[in-house]
């Protein structure tokens, strides 16, 4: 079987360095809000061209704290606005809903899987006061025309950058195109830790105040309390790992197009919609590769079949999941048509070209 990610393959590429960093954190005795932190804190920033970044327990803790110090600064109020996309992963929703916040769902373009920017200025009203774009499958998506926007409305720009570390618009990082962003680290990103973890870039002085203090249970010196926060640190074991994958992203991110141009140039089957590659390549650090099919389900059980692990991202649209009964009646059909389609194929760093030339086959076939 070919698995979807191997994890374990990932991870062992960087074993030495990994195990002895593991032994000496265990060694140190000190295993939060410590010199690894620090270090991947600095690093990060350097590598995305921001001046702060916060490390927190997760990618959804990233969303939620940047919201939260938003409200906290006077910038939001709860029962305001945001625009986000229809058909991300349920968590940019989630963050938004957690902090009293009020969720506006904007279709993406069926060939980007993106939010269509067209689309947002018509869901502006005067309660709206950010737009949280998600670079999602790892494509960037940002415009002259978004931050127009966003200027004449006064909204903030959050960026949901869990998928898509590394990716650039016009020599610009993604996690650097906003006012914040949130990072997630989960161990299947391309930037994975060896379990949760997380953090939030930003330019914002004010904001990372904020923000490390409502991370600290709301503490800004011990034991004296502004706010009533959270706990959402990113440990020093995750720190120290992420810190040594970190120096090895861009080539891994440029491992993973090559392997993209290959499906896209190679895979030539009518039944199969294959994802478009940008015309600028570093617009995309593929993530997943998703492609489409109205066979969806029949594609993946004869995948499976041949011994090829698949996986939807995602089978249900935001608006449909009993977590949002209120939408259960809205009509999104582009987000209905791609949840419906879509199937994401094997793709990493450490595929071999026997498994790549496989899966080319196999679908070759279908």
């Amino acid at each position: 079987m070919i698995k979807f990610l191997d994890l374990q393959k990932v991870n062992l590429q960087y074993q030495n360095e990994i195990e002895t960093k593991l032994l000496e954190v265990f060694r140190s005795g000190w295993y939060l809000m410590g010199d690894q932190l620090s270090n991947f804190e600095k690093n990060l920033s350097n590598y995305i061209g921001t001046r702060h970044t916060i490390g927190v327990a997760n990618g959804l803790d990233a969303l939620r704290l940047i919201l939260r110090a938003y409200i906290e600064l006077g910038v939001m109020n709860i029962g305001d606005e945001i625009i986000v996309p229809s058909n991300t992963y349920i968590a940019s929703i989630l963050a938004i809903s957690d902090n009293g916040l009020i969720p506006v769902l904007v279709e993406p373009e069926i060939n980007t899987y993106n939010i269509d920017i067209s689309k947002i200025e018509e869901k502006i009203t005067s309660k709206t006061k950010g737009i949280l774009i998600v670079h999602l499958q790892g494509r960037v998506v940002f415009s002259d025309s978004l931050k127009e926007i966003a200027q004449k409305h006064n909204l903030k720009i959050i960026e949901d950058n869990a998928q898509a570390i590394g990716a650039e618009w016009n020599g610009i990082k993604s996690g650097n195109l906003g006012d914040a962003a949130g990072f997630s680290f989960y161990p299947g990103k391309n930037l994975g830790a060896l379990g949760d973890a997380g953090a939030i870039t930003t330019n914002d002085d004010d904001l990372t105040k904020t923000i490390r203090a409502l991370a600290n249970y709301g503490s800004n010196q011990k034991y004296v309390n502004i706010y009533k926060g959270l706990n959402s640190r990113l440990d020093e074991i995750q720190a120290a790992v992420l810190d040594i994958k970190l120096k090895y992203i861009d080539n891994e991110n440029k491992i993973r197009r090559e392997i993209s141009k290959r499906f896209i140039n190679e895979i030539k089957n009518p039944a199969v919609i294959l994802p478009e590659y940008p015309a600028d390549e570093d617009e995309h650090v593929w993530h997943v590769f998703v492609i489409r099919s109205e066979r969806r389900d029949e594609l993946q059980s004869y995948l499976t079949e041949n011994g090829v692990q698949t996986l939807i991202h995602y089978p249900i649209p935001p608006h449909k999941q009993e977590a949002y009964k209120d939408w259960n009646n809205l009509s999104f059909p582009i987000s209905e048509k791609i949840h419906a389609e879509v199937l994401s194929l094997p793709i990493s760093p450490v595929m071999e070209e026997k498994e790549i030339n496989t899966i080319i086959e196999i679908i070759n076939k279908f």
